[in-house]
């Protein structure tokens, strides 16, 4: 077992108290000598953080015996060194920015599909009423190069602000398929996922925890490559473990 453990975790709640919040959780962070970074927003959590093992999961005790986290599922790796320089904890009006005001999903999530159960979809290549089932990735687009779901649609986005127009230019030619959208984590197919059923993309859904919980729990079926991630590892494979450094895209970049 190697000794960090890395943890990545959001959850879409109503938040009103966030500096006072904020300050609580640095405290914490700081005692359990944790680095990473956390976001607090009206609209909920989202973190990713690091540290040993026993610490880390005192610090998830402490955090989810508040009720308004208690349900927040968590996404494990772990890693020979610590991924992160510092420990952040910011105040932020977005989970993740979309510009949709009308998209709220701390009142109610979209359609989701688990793992296990995309997995069996894609074997066969339609849902369980015989649905063509196209994947749609929500990413932008350097995160894409990375890695995706083989034949997977995506929109050669630089933000995710972006989403909404592209897939909307699409909607035409999704509308006999059963579409599902993916991410790293989650995080903005909560969004992206209401988004559809709003322009009346009504056979859609998004996926259970992103690319890392499908990593998880099916591992490489149906994917090519590895998945970006926003800390020092730069990327995970299907495995959960960090991409060899020959393999690194950002080392390709800086050597040219």
């Amino acid at each position: 077992m190697k000794p960090i453990l890395n943890i990545a975790a959001y959850l879409f709640v109503r938040l009103a108290d966030l500096p006072e919040l904020r300050a609580k959780m640095l405290d914490q962070c700081n005692l359990l000598q944790l680095k990473g970074t956390i976001l607090l927003t009206g609209e909920g959590i989202n973190l990713f953080l690091a540290g040993k093992e026993k610490e880390l999961r005192n610090f998830l005790e402490w955090l989810c015996a508040d009720p308004r986290f208690s349900s927040m599922q968590v996404k494990e790796s772990w890693s020979e060194d610590q991924p992160f320089k510092k420990m952040l904890i910011k105040l932020k009006n977005e989970i993740i920015r979309m510009n949709h005001p009308t998209i709220r999903p701390e009142e109610g999530r979209a359609n989701f599909i688990s793992p296990k159960k995309l997995q069996a979809w894609l074997d066969r290549g339609t849902d369980d009423l015989g649905r063509p089932v196209v994947m749609v990735d929500t990413r932008n687009a350097f995160e894409v190069d990375y890695g995706t779901f083989e034949n997977a649609l995506h929109f050669n986005i630089e933000k995710f602000t972006q989403f909404p127009k592209a897939i909307k230019a699409h909607k035409d030619e999704l509308a006999d398929k059963t579409v599902v959208s993916f991410c790293t984590g989650g995080i903005r197919c909560e969004k992206s996922g209401l988004f559809m059923r709003e322009i009346g993309m009504q056979h859609s859904y998004q996926l259970e925890g992103g690319i890392l919980k499908y990593f998880e729990e099916v591992g490489s079926a149906h994917y090519k490559g590895s998945c970006f991630v926003f800390d020092e590892r730069e990327a995970l494979e299907p495995s959960l473990d960090s991409i060899p450094v020959e393999h690194s895209i950002r080392k390709k970049l800086k050597t040219g």
